[in-house]
């Protein structure tokens, strides 16, 4: 392509709208305009609120109670994890319609290189709107996109498309977009760098833009100072303007749930390990339908009091079966040493550092019996996508 005709805004982001609860509620219209959250039970914390709730206040990673307390008619939905993954899946498939340079930072939001797409299938908006209706007429879904010339002020502007647009940043508007906006919207800019920022005098963008750099690295430190400054300009902090190939590292699956009642570690660790069978086998079905093997497994436990403790552990090879997940957890579980009379409240198990189970040749070890938990692992999940979950499961969770 000849520079006359390379597009100006060449990278999309592509950010799902409350994609948790929208995925829940999808097949629920009389939900459509109510206050509705996954999570936000009694007992449980908000996982994510459609823009209803969120009118009221209601957000994520905020107690059920306070958003009760905020939103007396908010609506609490459960969350399907394969559904989840399933959409997650096929919108993916949608963006590989457009352009083979598909980065999929998360479950719900990706960035796209469309620079050798346009000439097929039009500029940059244009595609960004047929990605939006592609979505919504498969998956009953809306998400906004963000146009620019890079990954940062491309993220930036689809937070301003919210909900369900689009924002294009052209170069020549780029100082216009960016420099009056808080610091704290700069992509990987969190709350306590904002405030830290904040401290030494830099409000907005423009204040970063417009500071030398020796004056950033003497109050930020080099690295810092580098980052911000070119984010600041409109480029990547990392230097670059287009997406990585799609992410094969640093990607994990979890799953968590809040207990009914607070169980003692001691008492009731029978249930506590049969929980964790219940999320590992969870979790084991989604890495194996991703095509993944995972080297890390995460514990995660949270006391009655909200104190969390997460432990980790990585394996000699990655796994994606069930057996080897739970096993792992159950080892982290018993290495915490709780006292017997502790409460706990939630569990939760991550497998991380995902990778292509192509790409991840495993050296057979003498004896071992790791195939036949893998075949059983392998039909259960047929049985499940044939007639749905709870056909089939471990025995030790009958009830």
């Amino acid at each position: 392509m000849s520079a006359a005709s390379a597009p100006k805004t060449p990278i999309l982001h592509v950010d799902m709208d409350a994609f948790f609860v929208s995925v829940a509620i999808r097949d629920r219209p009389e939900l459509r305009d109510v206050p509705a959250a996954v999570g936000g039970g009694p007992r449980g914390v908000v996982t994510c609120a459609n823009y209803a709730a969120r009118a009221f206040g209601v957000r994520s990673a905020m107690s059920g109670v306070q958003a009760r307390r905020l939103c007396p008619p908010l609506v609490s939905v459960p969350l399907d994890h394969d559904l989840v993954s399933q959409v997650s899946a096929a919108v993916r498939e949608i963006f590989g319609r457009f352009t083979p340079s598909v980065e999929m930072v998360s479950v719900d939001e990706a960035f796209l290189d469309v620079r050798s797409a346009v000439r097929l299938l039009g500029s940059p908006v244009t595609i960004a709107e047929r990605i939006r209706a592609e979505v919504l007429a498969e998956q009953r879904i809306t998400c906004s996109v963000g146009v620019a010339m890079s990954r940062g002020v491309a993220k930036v502007a689809s937070r301003h498309a919210k909900p369900d647009g689009v924002v294009v940043v052209p170069p020549e508007e780029l100082t216009t977009f960016l420099h009056p906006l808080d610091v704290g919207e700069l992509y990987g800019v969190g709350p306590k760098a904002r405030a830290r920022l904040h401290r030494l005098g830099f409000s907005t963008v423009g204040d970063l833009a417009t500071t030398p750099l020796p004056v950033l690295v003497q109050a930020l430190g080099p690295g810092s100072a580098a980052r911000l400054h070119r984010l600041a300009h409109g480029t990547d902090g990392d230097g670059r303007s287009a997406p990585r190939r799609p992410l094969e590292t640093d990607r994990s699956i979890g799953a968590q749930e809040t207990f009914g009642r607070d169980l003692h570690a001691g008492r009731d660790r029978a249930a506590i390990v049969s929980e964790l069978l219940r999320l590992s086998a969870r979790v084991g079905r989604r890495v194996r339908a991703a095509g993944c093997v995972g080297r890390t497994v995460t514990l995660t436990v949270r006391f009655a009091d909200f104190r969390t403790i997460t432990r980790s552990r990585t394996l000699t090879q990655p796994t994606d079966v069930t057996q080897e997940v739970h096993a792992t957890a159950v080892g982290l579980y018993d290495a915490l040493s709780v006292g017997d009379d502790s409460r706990l409240r939630l569990v939760g198990v991550r497998v991380e550092g995902l990778l292509p189970r192509e790409r991840t040749p495993r050296q057979g070890m003498l004896g071992e019996r790791r195939r036949g938990w893998r075949d059983a692992d392998l039909a259960v999940d047929r049985a499940v996508e044939r007639f749905g979950k709870g056909v089939v499961g471990p025995a030790s969770l009958l009830r």
